[in-house]
């Protein structure tokens, strides 16, 4: 079984910068696809980018260019480093891992999930 613990989450504003941290434990994160997804209020949850177990990422179109998913296998650790932004990136930021090599934008493909950490862009 894996555990996931997100932490970095917090207040700031427009045009500044967080990094979120995805802390896995039970299971090497090197094995495993890893995702960043979120949930603003009243909305379902969407996805934000991916990388694989080989380290190809792949990005939403809305934070492509800003945001920059990365993991350090030695710490078993998976960042998320978001600059430039965006009051509209005001959510709950939830880690989640796969039990596969290719990363996927899709919800119902990850099998472990993090508690979320919450994130607030003030303009």
């Amino acid at each position: 079984q894996v555990q996931l613990v997100e932490s970095g989450g917090g207040l700031v504003q427009a045009g500044g910068s967080l990094r979120l941290s995805c802390a896995a434990s039970g299971r090497t994160l090197s094995r495993l696809a890893m995702g960043w997804f979120r949930q603003a209020p009243g909305q379902e949850r969407e996805f934000v980018t991916s990388i694989s177990g080989s380290g190809n990422t792949y990005y939403a179109n809305s934070v492509k260019g800003r945001f920059t998913i990365s993991r350090d296998n030695a710490k078993n650790t998976m960042y998320l480093q978001m600059n430039s932004l965006k009051p509209e990136d005001t959510a709950v930021y939830y880690c989640a891992g796969r039990t596969s090599y290719v990363y996927s934008s899709s919800l119902n493909d990850y099998n472990y999930w993090g508690q979320g950490t919450q994130v607030t862009v003030s303009s």
